[in-house]
């Protein structure tokens, strides 16, 4: 029997003064309770109950704790009930989100306009995410966190896909790719600004490319979207970005579908399975999710060729 239990016990024996009247209250039989008696006088040393004629009388022990018991009692079985049902309006609290640069400039708005119609009292941080580390969500330091899932992501952690995605070639209206057909050789063939948090270049465009023989002129590599995309917009580069993640970082620019036959990827929100069952992270899970939902994807303004040929 747990100490709970026994707490539980002691308190029905303390009450009802019997044990007949206690296993009652329980739900036990009487012989179960005359167990838990004997426990319980074995742990605290007293003998609690002492018969005097045909009931039983509280030792000065048993009285003592009688003014304890109950008290305790009932804050464990508070403790253990289900948690008050949510209430949004009166909630007073701050969530951290890991994210990439471009998903504050297309979904913070909206995701801000949201929580402060149903929780005015929540507040957001948003951090910038520099590695698939897992750590800041297995410490607490970060909520929520968005991203691919990838082969470095903690096994325990849990996820929601949120949009799918995919690469598009973005210049600015003047470049020469803005006008006519876009082949792979056109595309590989212009100055790029290369993608690459850990200053690699090399990427699945790069894979895409060389099995067409071709590889592309990186003019410039940098960290990250929004980096690339003011580049294309100064100069004559090609930046090459998420579709959907950097819509807003688009505006202005010419985006055109890649002719590369380049698999679409899933952009997911990631949280530690401790915050499973806690409403408030439940809440916030859902709006960035309808949040992300409702933000249309923006169209390239050309398709891709029906052939990858050069």
């Amino acid at each position: 029997m747990s100490d709970l239990n026994l707490l539980l016990t002691l308190d029905a024996l303390l009450t009802e003064g019997s044990v007949a009247g206690a296993a009652r209250r329980l739900r036990l039989s009487p012989s179960a309770m005359s167990r838990s008696l004997a426990r319980l006088r074995e742990a605290t040393g007293d003998p609690l109950l002492v018969r005097a004629g045909r009931g039983l009388v509280p030792s000065p022990r048993a009285l003592e704790l009688r003014e304890r018991i109950g008290p305790l009692v009932q804050e464990a079985q508070a403790a253990l009930r289900p948690a008050d049902a949510l209430k949004l309006d009166k909630l007073e609290r701050e969530f951290t989100l890991r994210t990439r640069e471009g998903f504050v400039e297309n979904f913070g708005a909206a995701l801000l306009a949201r929580m402060a119609s149903e929780a005015p009292g929540v507040r957001l941080r948003f951090v910038p995410k520099s590695d698939r580390d897992s750590g800041p969500l297995r410490d607490g330091s970060v909520d929520l966190e968005t991203g691919v899932i990838g082969s470095t992501m903690g096994p325990e952690l849990r996820t929601q896909a949120l949009f799918r995605d995919r690469f598009v070639a973005v210049v600015r209206d003047d470049h020469a790719l803005a006008r006519g057909r876009l082949t792979a050789k056109r595309y590989a063939a212009g100055r790029h600004v290369a993608i690459s948090r850990r200053g690699t270049a090399a990427g699945p465009i790069d894979d895409a490319l060389s099995t067409l023989g071709l590889s592309r002129d990186i003019a410039v590599t940098v960290a990250g979207f929004a980096e690339a995309l003011a580049l294309a917009r100064g100069m004559a580069l090609i930046a090459t970005v998420p579709e959907r993640h950097t819509g807003h970082l688009r505006a202005g620019l010419t985006s055109l579908a890649l002719p590369l036959a380049l698999e679409p990827f899933t952009v997911s929100l990631l949280w530690h399975p401790r915050m499973e069952g806690d409403a408030a992270h439940r809440w916030l899970r859902g709006c960035v999710r309808d949040v992300c939902t409702a933000q249309p994807a923006s169209v390239a303004h050309r398709a891709p060729s029906a052939s990858s040929s050069r």
